[in-house]
């Protein structure tokens, strides 16, 4: 092993070390293609961010960090729908899940158990199916699904329960219905997408909760919106949250 790599190595093991006071582990950008010994032994750790690397998979370990609250393995070499390990769900007091700018497929029904989530941000990956296994997650309040392959939205969609959602750059020609049902939903991102005013459904503008609707770069005008019926309703949602805001 060459010097360079010994320093690495000595970073590393100095970097876990020090997360046994703080909590805290970084280990981004380090080149790493797993993960490093000891990590089982960080009960007490809040925050893992293991971004920028070449991680293939998520290795079991991962369960034995039952303290974490925020998990980032963005920019990795995460690719398909088999590269979460079923230990993931002992992270029972996991809020915040990063794991953009890879090229996962799915994610597995275990999910599910994750419930204390409240941030999940995918962007910049392969899923071309929405995964339904986030609408069983109780306290989701933001979700970044953007940059995907999604053509279609499952009806399933009127369970999910969070505050904002960005669909921006992904392939939807037709949304349905059911995302006029989100119980919670007060931000909807849909730029860049394939949608004309026909794929709308109006009861997003009429019976929603939305607020803010970002619906750019699509197959008509922004102004052709002031056509559909609940355009009024919508600008009245629109202009009392601005006024909250001030």
């Amino acid at each position: 092993m060459g010097a360079a790599g010994s320093t690495d190595n000595s970073r590393i093991s100095q970097a876990v070390d020090t997360s046994k006071k703080t909590g805290v582990l970084s280990l981004q950008g380090r080149q790493l293609k797993e993960l490093p010994a000891g990590l089982s032994s960080l009960k007490s750790l809040r925050t893992f961010d293991v971004s920028d690397n070449r991680l293939p998979v998520v290795p079991p370990v991962i369960g034995q960090l039952i303290a974490l609250k925020s998990l980032n393995v963005s920019s990795n070499r995460l690719s398909g729908s088999s590269v979460f390990p079923e230990e993931i769900c002992c992270l029972a007091k996991l809020e915040t899940f990063v794991c953009s700018h890879n090229n996962i497929s799915s994610l597995p029904p275990f999910f599910s158990q994750l419930v204390a989530l409240k941030t999940v941000s995918l962007n910049h990956n392969n899923i071309t199916a929405f995964p339904t296994v986030l609408c069983q997650l109780p306290h989701l309040d933001a979700l970044d699904i953007s940059s995907n392959r999604l053509t279609a939205l499952p009806t399933e969609i009127s369970d999910l329960k969070v505050i904002e959602i960005n669909l921006n750059r992904n392939r939807l020609a037709l949304l349905p219905v059911h995302l006029a049902r989100c119980p919670r939903l007060k931000v909807l991102r849909l730029e860049e997408n394939c949608l004309s005013l026909q794929g709308l459904p109006v009861e997003i503008l009429s019976e929603s909760e939305v607020s803010t609707l970002a619906i750019e770069g699509n197959l008509f005008q922004i102004k052709d919106l002031r056509q559909l019926d609940g355009y009024d309703k919508y600008m009245e949602r629109y202009t009392a949250s601005k006024k909250k805001m001030i």
